[in-house]
């Protein structure tokens, strides 16, 4: 918003991250934003603060922009942040100000939450309006967005969010499409967009499950399928699975809100789509253990990744550190080697190795896993760990090396939804 000529206060709860943005300083891993945040604290657009009180006088529009994670044993949306923001600032709020939650919530939050604002006699406005960014592409997502969805009970909320996003629309056809509905279906937007992705990777794994029994090649598969228009090749690349802070838990507090709304068969199919997906975990491990002759106690076992995604150092939900963990429960001496992941990874998993650079990690290895695609895994080839490993196992569980090559290498190549002797070649 800064970045488009705006004037912006960033409001957080957390002193000492408010104090880092001031500093110019980024508390995650996300690529160009460390410079756009540093540009605009230089031109006077962008400051930070903890106080509701200055938010509340400073702020036209409002975005609300809280973590939903999901509820401490159970599968529903954690609404307690979106709810704390809101009743904290409807009070000082100005009348003609407009709330606009950007958070990830079941459908009904927003309606339910401005018929409270009503009941308690402030007139503040709310509209919804998700956020489509990905990790690691997040500024180009933010900035150049392929739609805008606002979710309004008003045509001057409408109008209001058309004239935040006018840089964004530009004129003609050349713009970013912007979508004015009702407060339900932005809500709906946003999880039914995150849960047809989710289901789309689960299709193509299942598709994998099916060619490692019957000697077929998904890769080939996906390259077919994905050459008609009305599939598409995007995410339908077989491998480990999806993770991270977003899919999983969204397509839970999806399954959940879709049981309380009487809907069972939508909550069915997502519950099914969230065991494929995690079934590529315990399958990983499973060729692990199949290279290392059936027995992983006291094995070398190098993991290259831990981040969920490349481009991002979240591991939430991380199927690389799940298969990590599988692995070091089954006895094996675990090492793993991520490029900016390492710290929020041994936070998370202390009880796992780690390495400084990958030949360190993949140093007397009897198998090598790459369990996220970033692109120096991606351009391994057999020589550069030939020298180093003890054994030369490899398992490409996201399908992106080059099984020719390390076959002709003779390492022992394996991959998700390829055949131990198929050539996995399109």
């Amino acid at each position: 918003m800064a970045s488009l000529g705006f004037e912006v206060l960033g409001v957080d709860t957390d002193a000492t991250k408010v104090a880092m943005l001031m500093a110019g300083q980024v508390p995650i891993y996300e690529p160009g934003l460390p410079e756009l945040l540093r540009a605009e604290l230089k031109a006077g657009r962008l400051r930070f603060s903890t106080s509701y009180e200055k938010a509340a006088a400073f702020g036209d529009v409002h975005f609300i922009c809280t973590g939903t994670p999901q509820l401490p044993g159970g599968e529903g949306a954690d609404l307690s942040q979106v709810r704390a923001c809101v009743t904290a600032l409807a009070p000082l709020a100005r009348e003609s100000s407009l709330l606009v939650g950007k958070s990830t919530v079941p459908v009904g939050t927003a309606r339910a939450l401005s018929r409270d604002l009503a009941a308690a006699g402030y007139q503040v406005e709310i509209a919804w309006n998700p956020e489509f960014l990905r990790e690691g592409t997040a500024v180009t997502d933010t900035l150049a967005p392929d739609r805008i969805v606002a979710g309004v009970t008003s045509q001057r909320a409408e109008d209001l969010l058309r004239r935040v996003y006018g840089p964004l629309l530009g004129g003609g056809s050349g713009g970013t499409r912007f979508f004015a509905t009702t407060l339900e279906t932005a809500e709906l937007a946003k999880v039914a967009a995150n849960a047809f992705l989710a289901t789309k990777i689960s299709f193509i794994n299942a598709m994998a499950e099916v060619c490692e029994a019957s000697g077929a090649n998904v890769r080939g598969l996906a390259a077919i399928l994905g050459a008609d228009p009305r599939i598409g090749d995007s995410f339908l690349r077989a491998g480990l699975g999806f993770g991270g802070g977003c899919l999983p838990k969204d397509i839970r507090a999806f399954m959940a809100t879709s049981a309380e709304l009487g809907v069972d068969s939508a909550a069915g199919l997502l519950r099914e789509v969230e065991k494929i997906n995690l079934r590529r975990r315990s399958r990983t491990a499973d060729l692990a253990l199949e290279l290392a002759g059936g027995d992983l106690t006291g094995v070398n076992v190098c993991v290259l990744g831990a981040a969920f995604k490349p481009g991002s150092d979240d591991v939430r939900e991380s199927p690389a550190l799940d298969v990590a963990q599988i692995l070091h429960g089954l006895g094996a001496q675990v090492t793993v080697y991520d490029p900016v992941a390492m710290v929020n990874a041994a936070r998370t998993c202390p009880e796992l190795a780690y390495a400084e650079t990958l030949p360190m990690a993949a140093t007397n290895a009897s198998v090598v896993l790459v369990v996220t695609e970033w692109a120096e895994f991606a351009a391994l080839s057999p020589a550069d760990l030939s020298g180093i490993v003890k054994h030369k196992n490899i398992i490409d569980a996201r399908n992106v090396l080059n099984p020719e090559l390390w076959r002709l290498a003779d390492w022992n190549y394996r991959a998700l939804g390829v055949g131990a002797e198929a050539n996995a070649q399109v």
